[in-house]
């Protein structure tokens, strides 16, 4: 891919930025440009939920996943989950499209959001790809994208050829809506990507400074510029839009040094380093708090404390300080 090793050297050096100083990314002299498979309306559709909308990631707090399987989540709890959210978001990005997951669509839409960008948790799994497809069809003015698993490449779950050829026959049957893989943001520089990446009409990266071995000793300001230099590389070599999925700060433990005073801080400098436009913007990560991620074995190791403590509400839907702060809303009333 033309100008992937100046992209790799600029994201490389971001991971060890002076302290107190969010290392810039230099440009590529010439952003690889992929026809995208999506239609000009849909894809108009989520370049105006990037720049007027507000996203969230959002999985149902009725979910749990015990010894890697998920229980079915609860429809009525789906609705006071997002009932909860809509004043503050008017946009969603989910992980998984059954296990309950099948009613997001519909409450959604009844709940007036805007925006949906369902994700498909185990794209080899046919009646997952079939859910996010029925959904889709049903709901044209709601779904504005699907994305195929999220960090299957960095956990290898899955080649990048597989994944490709998957994401070619999910255009095959719709071909236009917008189409995305998610993954940490470096991934989308590894060797062999190249054909998935002629895939996607959208990226939608993962980008963590808490992941960052400089994160404790920086400040809020630095750990925002982070995410706005690593998009800015990602921006040189990629020319559709890019949405960044996950990004934030986890409120516990405090041993870790987390805190709610932290993760609003951050999102107070990301919000001021990173105004949306039609072709950048950011999700808030994540939703709720899940308690039992806490005991959930990530792609990189053993369960992490933190994991457990991402949303900008608490698992009993209650807002931090992070989304008490939030300004009102000013996109449009969503039509379905």
């Amino acid at each position: 891919m033309r100008g992937a090793s100046r992209l790799q050297a600029a994201l490389l050096a971001l991971l060890s930025p002076t302290p107190g100083i969010a290392a810039p990314v230099p440009q590529a002299p010439h952003a690889v440009c992929h026809v995208s498979h999506a239609s000009a309306p849909d894809l108009e559709r989520l370049r105006a939920a990037l720049l007027t909308g507000r996203f969230v990631a959002y999985e149902p707090t009725s979910l749990r996943v015990v010894n890697g399987q998920p229980t079915r989540a609860d429809a009525a709890s789906i609705r006071a989950d997002l009932a909860v959210l809509r004043p503050k978001f008017d946009s969603l990005i989910t992980y998984d499209s059954v296990h309950g997951a099948e009613e997001i669509p519909a409450i959604a839409a009844q709940l007036k959001f805007r925006a949906l960008i369902i994700g498909v948790w185990n794209p080899l799994e046919a009646s997952e790809v079939e859910a996010a497809i029925d959904a889709a069809r049903r709901y044209p003015h709601l779904v504005v994208g699907i994305s195929l698993g999220n960090e299957l490449l960095f956990a290898h779950r899955i080649e990048a050829s597989r994944l490709a050829a998957l994401a070619a026959q999910l255009h095959a049957r719709l071909p236009r809506l917008p189409l995305s893989v998610s993954e940490p943001f470096h991934v989308y520089n590894e060797p062999g990507i190249a054909a998935l990446l002629g895939q996607l009409d959208f990226l939608l990266p993962n980008v963590h400074p808490a992941f960052q071995p400089w994160f404790h000793g920086a400040s809020s300001a630095t750990s925002a510029q982070f995410v706005v230099n690593v998009v800015a590389g990602l921006g040189a070599a990629f020319c559709g839009p890019l949405l960044v999925k996950e990004t934030g700060v986890p409120t516990a433990p405090a041993a870790g040094g987390f805190s709610e005073a932290l993760q609003a801080a951050f999102y107070q400098e990301l919000r001021q380093r990173f105004p949306p436009t039609r072709t950048r913007a950011f999700a808030y990560f994540s939703a709720f708090d899940a308690p039992w991620r806490a005991q959930d074995v990530t792609p990189v190791g053993p369960a992490r404390a933190e994991e457990a403590h991402w949303g900008l509400y608490d698992g009993a839907r209650a807002p931090k300080p992070a989304a008490r702060e939030l300004p009102a809303l000013t996109s449009p009333p969503a039509r379905h």
